[in-house]
């Protein structure tokens, strides 16, 4: 406890010194969130002005968006700010805000795939209760228990982690995580550690096995109907397929990488695999949805053309 330090900022030691290729890096990192903005905004609104669209499918892929838009605007402006300048240090209430607003959209957009699984396994295995189960009250209610888990879990985490005593205020990260802040603890963390299992657990692995169990279940009911059935089935499921698996993959990368000895890894590789779950799928959603999804395809073909 004599080692404790009680500095008001964070180091985030990540960023390396890439001199004048920090201009070109950020032009292509303000393009990227460009695009994320204008393409998620326009997904939510197309959504919005369309009465046909109002359905439990295109809600939940609204909520996305949103949920993107969230994410990659708690993260990439700081992150914008910091390659510019020569350093990266983060008051401890910035930092800890930042922690929030990451966590809560990672927490409620696996939740949200998760939903998004339920609703597809309902209207698949079950299309005559269909409309009796996902009704627009039912809607808004998974929607806002996506956000309430996430916000009470989050609160809870930050409160266990901000109180602690740390030994130094080096993160090994572009932006603020929860594990590095309590890796320089300079007491135990036992809590914390059974407390942050539980939560990963509870948001990450029982909605990965839930998802896997409803589109067991619709492959089952796929291979006892008719070929015109299968091809309406994959082609409401495949975006959803594409869209968890890529936010699963990039979600493992992040966990894996705070987790893991950074002295051992490139560091540029180190970054860019802790960047991928706050930018791939907001950028890749959009795309996914909008191309793949006929409905959606179509009025967006007719505001441009």
């Amino acid at each position: 406890m004599e080692n404790a330090t009680h500095s008001f900022y964070f180091n985030l030691t990540l960023f390396l010194n890439i001199g004048h290729y920090r201009y070109p890096a950020f032009v292509f990192c303000l393009l990227i969130y460009s695009f994320i903005v204008f393409a998620n905004l326009f997904i939510i609104l197309i959504i919005s002005w369309e009465k046909t669209l109002h359905e439990p499918m295109y809600i939940f892929i609204a909520v996305l968006s949103v949920n993107s838009l969230y994410g990659s605007s708690g993260f990439l402006p700081r992150f914008l700010a910091d390659l510019l300048s020569d350093t990266h240090l983060i008051s401890r209430p910035a930092c800890f805000t930042q922690i929030f607003v990451i966590y809560t959209y990672a927490c409620s957009e696996m939740t949200t795939l998760s939903i998004m699984a339920y609703d597809r396994y309902a209207a698949v295995c079950h299309p005559l209760h269909y409309h009796k189960k996902m009704t627009s009250r039912a809607v808004m209610k998974l929607t806002a228990l996506a956000w309430i888990w996430s916000i009470c879990g989050i609160v809870a985490i930050i409160a266990l982690s901000s109180g602690l005593s740390l030994c130094g205020n080096e993160i090994q990260k572009v932006f603020c995580a929860n594990w590095n802040v309590v890796k320089l603890s300079c007491v135990t963390t036992t809590t914390h550690n059974i407390v942050g299992m539980f939560f990963t657990t509870t948001t990450a692995f029982v909605p990965l096995f839930y998802v896997l169990f409803t589109y067991l279940r619709i492959v089952i009911v796929c291979c006892r109907s008719s070929a015109e059935f299968k091809r309406k089935v994959f082609q409401s499921c495949v975006p959803h397929i594409v869209s968890f698996v890529i936010y699963s993959i990039t979600g493992f990368c992040d966990i894996a990488i705070s987790r893991y000895d950074l002295e051992d890894i490139n560091p540029f590789v180190a970054g860019i695999l802790s960047l991928e779950f706050v930018i791939i799928p907001p950028v890749l959603n959009p795309l996914v949805y909008g191309l793949k999804l006929p409905a959606i395809r179509r009025h967006i073909l007719k505001v441009f053309w």
